[in-house]
């Protein structure tokens, strides 16, 4: 290239006239801590955990011995064998889903909404629902357990208006696991509602009141789609963890008809050292997992939360 070119017939140089640089080379210093952790502590032990999935027993070997190997043929015996697990802990994961919603809901809306300008009620209300995690998750587990043991007020006050037969109990039973998933990750509902509720401009609230929309039709028109980003990461961090979760079924069930698949892959791993069937539950429960959630969010039509 001439230099007159360069100058451009002016003599002075033409903005093509400096080199562009990459903007994106600059950060590659500040990503790269994140990326080696996330590949240290993700990618590896993922990897590792595939690997451990399709290992076969040491011919000859004592127990928890076990040799690399390609046999997809664990995926076909765990899901054949536990199964039944699977499905519930996604019933029961989806059960305090909703539950969680319905109350949750509610609750964000409260703090978010009626609560919004008294900054004292409000960050009271924020505390209440923090203040659960600053006691231990089994903790709180094995409080429930007392609150629906045979001999506490909740049994005896639906014994006495009839609501549950004389020899029923609540313990040991999917009603106790559902309530203790959905109490233990109440909070993860709450707050993204309540953080999407708290950006809502109110002046839309009291233009559906001008426009003489009733109470209802104003929320199903305005707050509720404009609060879904908000819904939908709640419903995600409810039922994510409450999907691989196993101290709420081991604490609050009976281990028959209530036991989850985090249950299995604990046993199996710790007490039965059957090591690549716990890894092929892990995995599955993972992809299962990702697929529901890629389905939920297009579904939603939040697809940038992806």
């Amino acid at each position: 290239m001439s230099i007159a070119a360069v100058l451009g017939e002016s003599g002075t140089p033409t903005p093509h006239a400096a080199p562009r640089r990459t903007r994106s080379r600059g950060y590659m210093p500040l990503l790269l801590p994140g990326l080696g952790y996330l590949v240290l502590f993700f990618v590896v032990p993922v990897g590792a955990l595939l690997a451990t999935s399709l290992y076969v027993p040491v011919p000859g070997g004592d127990l928890g011995q076990y040799q690399p190997a390609l046999h997809w043929q664990n995926y076909a015996e765990a899901l054949a064998k536990f199964w039944p697990q699977i499905v519930r802990s996604f019933s029961f994961a989806l059960l305090a889903t909703l539950a969680a919603l319905l109350i949750g809901y509610p609750v964000a809306y409260a703090i978010g909404v009626r609560a919004r300008g008294r900054r004292g009620l409000q960050g009271l209300m924020l505390v209440l629902v923090v203040a659960p995690f600053f006691t231990s998750f089994i903790l709180r587990t094995i409080a429930w357990k007392q609150i629906l043991a045979d001999d506490a007020f909740v049994v005896s006050a639906l014994h006495w208006l009839h609501l549950l037969p004389p020899d029923g109990r609540l313990t040991a039973t999917p009603f106790a696991v559902v309530c203790g998933l959905t109490y233990n990750f109440l909070p993860f509902m709450i707050l993204p509602i309540y953080a999407s509720l708290e950006r809502l401009d109110m002046r839309l609230l009291e233009a559906g009141s001008d426009l003489y929309a009733s109470a209802f039709t104003t929320f199903r028109t305005v707050t509720l789609p404009l609060s879904m980003p908000g819904v939908v990461g709640g419903t995600l961090l409810t039922f994510i963890p409450a999907s691989g979760d196993f101290v709420n079924s081991s604490l609050l069930g009976n281990n028959t008809n209530t036991s989850m698949i985090g249950q299995v892959i604990d046993a199996r791993f710790f007490k039965v050292l059957d090591y690549p069937t716990a890894a092929a539950l892990s995995v599955v429960l993972m992809v299962v997992i990702l697929v529901l959630v890629g389905v939920y969010v297009r579904r939603a039509g939040t697809d940038e939360l992806l």
